[in-house]
């Protein structure tokens, strides 16, 4: 049995250990953790975990060290969701335990992995971040003696399976997950602290790698009132340190933003507990539609300055060539593969299990099996 001891000043309609669904499988428990404090220690320990150290966020693994990784993503996810948790009252530890698993799904080489083991994968039940992070936390991590994955609870697998409200949950294993029912306030959080962390650092590692300027992003009312906002402030300021202060700003006035917004949704619904949450047609947590769409010119900034600067684009065709060319030697020479791969076979398939694989590389190791397989003179 678990210890549920947590804050006692949670708000009625936050989540609570003792109210959970619990877990799939039953466990003996050493020490007096809450349920998801527990959940999000096994996030951290897991493998799937540690892995995306090296994997894609918008720059390859190989093109500096300053940039963000998926690692560094999640934690500035998990720091960003946790600080909008506490000023609502509801349950870091489940925010944190989401926001920390929320990307361990992806492939290496960012949103363009997915997209190729998507394509590749047509006929096969395609491929979704999502989904594969579930898998990643139900079958495929394996360390206890007595189950696959992670043995999660029920609400934390929840948040992983609704993280971007915009997915359809076509895959049916989200069946067990109600869709169409709003997940936790605390699971809705994870989505506007993934867009705060990823636009607001992807401005930063844009202006490092020069593939953005100052004199662009001044086409961008929330970038240009924040930055003379911050000059009035300290006027004697070098350029860094006023990037710098108006990442910073700019990353405090969303989350503010968003705070105050889900205080007005959920008064305005008369919200008490959590199945008033889970009756509302729509989710709580949410920017005002001023920011909404400001923030939404942002985004729409950095598609078109940033994610299609000709040397992404470069980069892009690249790696396009590298999963593509390593999933489809694998799937028709399988004998590549170890023992334990023609195993699983047998349990999910050969393209599925091939698609695991390749999934959880590293950008690194995807590309050094890619040189190992293509490359004469490289040792295998």
């Amino acid at each position: 049995m678990e210890v549920y001891v947590e804050r006692p000043d949670l708000a009625p309609y936050a989540a609570r250990s003792n109210q959970s669904r619990g877990r799939r499988y039953q466990e003996v428990f050493r020490d007096e953790r809450t349920a998801f404090s527990r959940d999000r220690d096994r996030i951290i320990h897991c493998a799937a975990f540690r892995r995306l150290e090296y994997k894609t966020q918008v720059f390859v693994n190989h093109e500096g060290d300053y940039f963000r990784t998926r690692l560094t993503h999640s934690l500035e996810v998990a720091q960003i969701a946790r600080g909008i948790a506490r000023r609502l009252s509801l349950n870091e530890d489940l925010v944190e335990a989401v926001a920390l698993a929320h990307d361990l799904g992806h492939t290496p080489f960012g949103h363009t992995g997915e997209e190729v083991l998507n394509r590749l994968m047509e006929g096969y039940g395609g491929f979704e971040h999502n989904h594969q992070c579930l898998r990643i936390v139900e079958l495929l991590e394996e360390r206890y003696p007595d189950f696959c994955g992670l043995n999660l609870t029920w609400e934390t697998r929840e948040g992983i399976v609704k993280h971007s409200g915009k997915n359809r949950l076509v895959w049916p294993e989200a069946e067990e997950y109600s869709p169409g029912v709003p997940p936790t306030l605390e699971a809705q959080i994870i989505d506007l602290a993934d867009e705060i962390a990823y636009n607001n650092h992807d401005i930063d590692d844009g202006l490092n790698a020069g593939y953005i300027t100052l004199d662009a992003l001044k086409s961008v009312p929330l970038w240009r009132e924040t930055f003379a906002d911050v000059g009035q402030r300290y006027p004697l300021l070098n350029e860094t340190r006023h990037v710098y202060q108006t990442i910073s700003t700019l990353i405090g006035r969303l989350i503010g933003d968003v705070v105050h917004t889900a205080q007005d949704n959920i008064a305005m619904c008369n919200v008490q507990s959590m199945p008033d949450v889970r009756r509302q047609e729509g989710r709580l947590v949410s920017f005002s539609p001023a920011v909404a769409e400001q923030n939404d010119f942002l985004k729409s900034f950095l598609k078109n300055r940033l994610y299609r600067h000709y040397k992404v684009e470069r980069m892009r065709i690249k790696v396009e060539r590298v999963l593509a060319m390593i999933f489809e030697t694998y799937l028709k020479t399988p004998s590549l593969l170890p023992e334990e791969s023609h195993r699983k076979f047998e349990i999910y398939g050969k393209e599925r299990t091939i698609c695991d694989l390749v999934a959880g590389m590293t950008d690194r190791y995807a590309l050094e099996e890619y040189k190992k397989l293509f490359e004469p003179y490289e040792p295998v």
